[in-house]
């Protein structure tokens, strides 16, 4: 089963380098890759403890940043490694000053791992929600690594829980601990025999907190907003955008509208900008001079900012929810502000809660778009989503310290 693994690990790597010729991702795989190891024997000190953080993409690694950053300060004379699988975490996150060292992950092959390991010699490793390598995780037991898996979430269609998942059951075993997101995910793992299970939650809330804690003041963005109620439409796509356009059409007079798409295409900028019926301007074209009146849609066509530019709005749309599920609606819902987003949103625990309760509605069509954006004009129904999803992420806080605190515990020396 392993060699089948090994092959399939190697198939993979050779689909992405061949679609590298036309996909700008993979380019970016491809050559955030190369001489590796090379770069890594140069930067890292091999004399200093080492904890190495995995997270997929962006997603994760915001999921995993407060652990990161409780370490850090725990445990300053640790070096701390984050290694990312995907582009746009890495490439959005390069220069995060948390971290010591920051690089792609190599490919799970025997080679590689041996000269990950060679090289890093890890004493902690900690994976953020998922992405089991089998050889880096069977690399770490042989080595004595204390390993983790933290805010993990588990489905019965997982390979780890049919018949030919042997081999991601025994990666699996490999973990001293793993934190999960709830009660479901412990007791399927328990039905394949792992016990080493606490539910803790997820630890992005006590990220999406600080966030809101400390979010950036954005200028322009307040200039814009000021004296208005405006709706930030976060992580976007196409289907979103072609709802939101309807909207900002038929929308009441004095309404404003801030939309961030998930991705930043030139091409895509300026369709969107063509087809609004309003006066519509672009983040990235905006000073202190600038003339925002009669402006009613702001683009936010950056990256890094819309956690901080919800602070600003008055209700959330977050999109995904027409394709492979939605993006984060917790960095909205720690502002208070009431949810709408698409039909596929099942596997979010957070959403499903967060609908149940009142604080977010799940949207089909424009028509349900635009009656419940029509039902939050209501100042009582709009009061009470606000309170419900402003209040849902502070109950939900606290995973940070129960996963450090186990971490601390297998740090201590036994007597």
């Amino acid at each position: 089963m392993r060699a089948l693994y090994n092959v399939a690990v190697a198939l993979m790597t050779a689909g992405i380098r061949l679609a590298a010729a036309f996909n700008p991702k993979a380019r970016l795989w491809v050559k955030g890759r190369r001489a590796i190891f090379r770069r890594m024997k140069e930067k890292i000190d091999p004399s200093a403890p080492l904890i190495w953080f995995h997270a997929a993409s962006l997603g994760e690694f915001e999921q995993g940043r407060p652990l990161i950053e409780a370490f850090r300060q725990a445990h300053p004379d640790y070096k701390i490694l984050v290694t990312f699988y995907s582009p746009s975490g890495y490439e959005i996150r390069k220069n995060y000053a948390g971290a010591d060292y920051i690089f792609y992950l190599p490919s799970d092959t025997p080679r590689h791992v041996r000269q990950f390991m060679t090289i890093v010699r890890p004493r902690i490793a900690v994976f953020i929600k998922y992405e089991f390598w089998v050889n880096y995780l069977l690399a770490l037991q042989k080595a004595g690594v204390h390993t983790y898996l933290i805010s993990a979430i588990f489905r019965p269609e997982q390979a780890f829980f049919r018949w030919y998942g042997g081999l991601m059951r025994r990666a699996l075993g490999v973990f001293d601990a793993l934190f999960v997101q709830n009660e479901t995910s412990k007791a399927l793992l328990a039905g394949i025999g792992l016990h080493n299970v606490t539910v803790t939650g997820d630890t992005r809330f006590d990220r999406v907190y600080a966030i809101a804690q400390a979010a950036k003041e954005l200028p322009m963005v307040a200039r814009f907003a000021a004296g208005h109620r405006v709706l930030v439409a976060g992580s976007t796509w196409p289907p979103d955008e072609e709802l939101l356009l309807k909207l900002i059409r038929d929308a009441e007079p004095g309404t404003k509208f801030i939309i961030a798409p998930h991705e930043i295409e030139e091409n895509r900028i300026q369709k969107m900008v063509a087809q609004c019926s309003a006066r519509t301007l672009r983040y990235t074209e905006l000073n202190p001079d600038s003339d925002l009146e009669g402006a009613s849609v702001l683009i936010v066509d950056t990256i890094g900012i819309l956690s901080s530019v919800y602070r600003y709005g008055h209700w959330a749309y977050i999109g995904g929810g027409f394709g492979v599920g939605i993006h984060n609606i917790l960095e909205a819902a720690t502002f208070g502000l009431p949810l709408a987003f698409g039909p596929r949103y099942e596997k979010f625990q957070e959403a499903c809660e967060l609908i149940q309760a009142g604080g977010a509605r799940s949207i089909a069509t424009f028509e349900e778009l635009f009656d419940w954006f029509r039902t939050m004009t209501d100042p009582e129904r709009y009061a009470s989503s606000s309170r419900i999803c402003r209040d849902y992420v502070r109950s939900h806080k606290g995973a940070t310290a129960q996963i450090m605190q186990r971490i601390e515990q297998d740090l201590t020396p036994r007597p």
